[in-house]
């Protein structure tokens, strides 16, 4: 086989699995929002007060449940228990919507907010994934950028656990937007380009993407437009 043809076969055979992948990992993305659904549902209606009185515990133990559901999901990334735990990472992640969700619904306007989030980041993300996706333009050169933000976002969320800013709040928000937002043109990036041929992986990145997205969206509608009684 002549060079040419042999590295036009390649690229085939490269741009077919790259599709596979980002197949694959809009499937279980689809499907990981219906125990997130669940589980925020489940949330809405759970007390969580041990976490409002001892909130650098009640992080602490979400850290180390997620982590923990994160390296499981790692180490079986190639099989169906990777599926089973990455379904029950996101019934996790949807409990513990509740808090945020509980002082939404209090507001007049809190299911409206709900929507507007829930909507923003849908409407956010299909516009960068179909960018990143159409143009098959490599961003990658956005990671090191994007690690420190996140990074620097940790640390000044950790900050002002202590402070409770309300003004610094909401910066962190509007920063955490952009990073997330950032982060999804990233990570659908490295699926089209081929840096990332494990679905449930790539799934694992996007749906932390969209889930962060969707909190500081929330938090900052509440804060600049909840009605209060």
């Amino acid at each position: 086989m002549q060079p040419e043809l042999r590295m036009t076969s390649q690229t085939t055979e490269l741009t077919l699995a790259a599709n596979k992948v980002l197949r694959n990992t809009y499937m279980l993305l689809g499907l990981s929002m219906i125990p997130t659904v669940i589980g925020a549902v489940i949330g809405i209606n759970l007390n969580f007060a041990f976490m409002a009185q001892s909130p650098i515990l009640g992080f602490i133990v979400m850290l180390a449940v997620m982590f923990g559901l994160f390296w499981g999901i790692s180490k079986n990334r190639d099989n169906g228990l990777g599926v089973a735990l990455m379904l029950g990472l996101t019934f996790f992640m949807g409990l513990m919507l509740g808090p945020i969700l509980q002082v939404a619904l209090h507001l007049r306007n809190g299911a409206q907010l709900v929507g507007i989030a829930a909507g923003g980041t849908g409407l956010i993300f299909f516009s960068l994934a179909t960018i990143a996706t159409v143009t098959k333009k490599d961003f990658s050169f956005m990671g090191k950028f994007l690690f420190i933000g996140l990074i620097l976002l940790i640390v000044a969320s950790l900050a002002n656990m202590f402070f409770q800013i309300p003004v610094m709040q909401l910066t962190i928000s509007a920063i955490a937007v952009l990073i997330f937002s950032g982060f999804i043109l990233f990570d659908v990036s490295r699926v089209v380009t081929g840096g990332e041929t494990n679905y449930i992986m790539a799934t694992l990145a996007i749906y932390l993407d969209i889930y962060n997205l969707f909190v500081n969206l929330l938090q900052l509608l509440m804060a600049l437009t909840g009605e209060r009684d």
